[in-house]
C-alpha cells in the first residue's frame, strides 16, 4: 500500500510504502525523494545540483585543496607563510561574486541566462587544470594564475546554480527545504568522499596528477550547461545592461547604508579576519617535521574526511538545538568555544598528548572533528543572519555581496596568518615557534567578542530588516519566499572557502 504526502502548492508527492520493511524504506526512500524532485523541478535541475554542489564543489573542491597543499610544498617548494598568502589570492573570484551574479541575471548569452555560464565555467576549469597538470617546471606565479582561473570557474558555476535554486524556491515554495537539503547533502557527501580519496590519489599519481583528474568535475559543469532546461529569451537588448548594473548598484548601496545591515556585516568581517588562519604552518609540521607526527598522504586525507563528519554533526546540532536562540547569545558562546577548540592544536604541537598517553593519530582525529563541528556551529548563525539582511527584490545579488564580504574576511585571515608565520620564522624546516603562533591565533579568536554589540539581539526566527528596507508593499508570503532564497549552499559555503 502506497501513501502519498501531497505537496499542496507544487503538486509533488513523497511516496511512503506501508507494510514495507524499515530497511527497504530507508534504502528506497531517498530514491523516491529524488524521483519526486526530478518530476517537479525537472531532472536537469537535480542533475545540476548533484553535479555542481556534490561533484564539482564537494568532491573536486576537497581533492583540489589537498592537491594544492602538496603542490605548493613538494613541487613549488615554498615556505608555509608564502603558501598561506599565495593560496589566499585564489579566493579573489569568490570576493567578486556579486559581479558573477549580476552577469547571470541581466546578461543572457544567445538568449539564455544560465546555460552558457555553466559551459563557460566548465571550459575555464578544464583548461586551467590541464595547464597545471601537464606543463613541467611551471613558474609559481603562472601556476597561481591558473589556480585563480579555476577558482573563478567554480565561483561562476556556484553563483549560477544558486540563481537556479532561488528561482525554483519562488516557483515551488513548498519544495524550498527539499532543495536546500539536496544541495547540502550533495556537498557534504562529495566533500567526505573527496577528502577520503585525496591522500590516496596524491600518493599514487602526485598532486599534478590530481589536478589532471579535476578536469572531469569541471567538464561535468559544461555537460550541465548543455542539458539544463531553461526558457529562451529572444530579442534581448544589450543596451539595457549598463542601466541594470547601475540600478543594482544603487539598490545595494542604499541597503548597505542601513545600520541594521552594515553593523552585523562589519562584525562578520572582523570575526572571520581575526580568526587567524595558520593552517599551512600546521600542515607542514604534520607532514615534514621530525618532531611532528609525520603523517602520510593517505592519513592526511582520511583525517580531513573525518573532519567533514564533524561539520555535518555541527549543522545537525544547530538545526536540532540552537536555531531558535538569539543571534548575540549564540555568537558569544560559539566564539568562545572556537577559541577553546584551538587549544587542542596547542596540546598537539607541544606534544602534551603523548604525555597523557594519547597517540597522535587518535588525538588529531578528535581535534579535527571538534574543530570542524564548532566551526560549523559558529558559521551557521552568521549564514542565517546574512540571509535575513537581504532586502526583497535584490535577494540574490545582495546575498552574493554579503558572502563576498565574508570571503574577504577569510582571505584577510589567511594573509594575517601568513604574516604571523613569517614574523615568527616558521619555515619548511623550523617549527620551534609554531606553538606561539597557535597560542596567538587562539587569543585573537576571542577579540571579536569586543565588537559583539554590532550583532542584533533579535531572535533568529523573528529578526527582520525595517519595512522601508524590506519594502512595505511586500506581502507576508513574498517575504517568506525571500527568506528561502540563496540558502542552498548552507553547508558547503564554509568548506569551499
Amino acid at each position: 500500500m502506497v501513501v502519498e504526502d501531497q505537496h499542496l502548492e507544487s503538486g509533488g508527492s513523497v511516496r511512503v510504502v506501508k507494510g514495507e520493511s524499515h530497511f527497504r524504506n530507508v534504502v528506497w526512500g531517498p530514491v523516491r525523494w529524488i524521483k519526486m524532485l526530478s518530476k517537479e523541478l525537472h531532472w536537469s535541475f537535480v542533475f545540476g545540483v548533484v553535479s555542481l554542489y556534490g561533484i564539482n564543489q564537494g568532491l573536486g573542491g576537497s581533492l583540489g585543496r589537498v592537491a594544492t597543499e602538496y603542490y605548493m610544498k613538494d613541487v613549488q617548494k615554498v615556505q608555509p607563510s608564502e603558501s598561506q598568502a599565495l593560496t589566499a589570492i585564489t579566493k579573489i573570484p569568490w570576493i567578486i561574486k556579486p559581479l558573477w551574479g549580476i552577469l547571470t541575471d541581466v546578461v543572457p548569452i544567445y538568449g539564455f541566462h544560465r546555460r552558457p555560464y555553466f559551459v563557460l565555467a566548465g571550459v575555464l576549469g578544464v583548461v586551467s587544470m590541464l595547464f597545471i597538470s601537464t606543463l613541467g617546471n611551471l613558474h609559481l606565479y603562472l601556476a597561481l594564475l591558473w589556480m585563480t582561473i579555476a577558482s573563478a570557474a567554480m565561483a561562476i558555476a556556484d553563483v549560477t546554480i544558486d540563481a537556479c535554486t532561488a528561482y525554483n524556491s519562488i516557483k515551488h515554495p513548498s519544495l524550498a527545504s527539499d532543495m536546500q537539503s539536496l544541495c547540502s547533502l550533495s556537498s557534504s557527501i562529495g566533500a567526505l568522499l573527496g577528502f577520503f580519496m585525496s591522500g590516496i590519489l596524491v600518493h599514487f599519481v602526485g598532486s599534478k596528477g590530481v589536478f589532471g583528474l579535476l578536469t572531469l568535475p569541471f567538464a561535468l559543469a559544461s555537460v550541465v550547461g548543455m542539458v539544463f532546461s531553461e526558457s529562451h529569451v529572444p530579442g534581448f537588448s544589450y543596451k539595457q545592461v549598463n542601466q541594470k548594473f547601475i540600478d543594482a548598484g544603487r539598490a545595494m548601496w542604499r541597503t548597505m547604508k542601513c545600520s541594521d545591515v552594515w553593523r552585523p556585516s562589519l562584525y562578520m568581517f572582523i570575526s572571520l579576519s581575526l580568526s587567524l588562519n595558520i593552517h599551512e604552518g600546521l600542515f607542514y609540521w604534520f607532514t615534514d617535521s621530525k618532531d611532528g607526527p609525520l603523517f602520510a598522504q593517505e592519513t592526511v586525507g582520511f583525517i580531513l574526511s573525518i573532519g567533514s563528519v564533524g561539520s555535518i554533526l555541527g549543522a545537525t546540532l544547530y538545526q536540532l538545538v540552537l536555531k531558535d536562540h538569539p543571534f548575540r547569545g549564540i555568537c558569544l558562546w560559539t566564539q568562545l568555544l572556537f577559541a577553546l577548540a584551538g587549544m587542542l592544536d596547542l596540546i598537539l604541537v607541544l606534544r602534551l598528548n603523548l604525555k597523557f598517553g594519547l597517540p597522535d593519530y587518535l588525538f588529531i582525529v578528535v581535534d579535527e572533528v571538534v574543530s570542524q563541528m564548532i566551526g560549523r556551529l559558529k558559521w551557521m548563525p552568521l549564514l542565517v543572519l546574512t540571509s535575513k539582511l537581504c532586502p526583497h527584490g535584490i535577494e540574490g545579488t545582495f546575498f552574493a555581496l554579503l558572502m563576498s564580504i565574508d570571503n574577504a574576511g577569510f582571505m584577510t585571515s589567511s594573509w594575517l596568518g601568513g604574516v604571523l608565520l613569517h614574523v615568527l620564522k616558521v619555515t619548511r624546516t623550523e617549527f620551534s615557534n609554531l606553538w606561539l603562533a597557535v597560542l596567538i591565533r587562539n587569543v585573537m579568536r576571542v577579540a571579536p567578542l569586543f565588537v559583539l554589540f554590532l550583532v542584533p539581539k533579535g531572535d533568529q526566527n523573528t529578526f527582520k530588516l525595517p519595512d522601508e528596507i524590506m519594502g512595505e508593499k511586500d506581502s507576508d508570503e513574498e517575504k517568506e519566499e525571500a527568506r528561502n532564497l540563496e540558502m542552498a549552499s548552507l553547508v558547503s559555503s564554509t568548506d569551499r572557502r
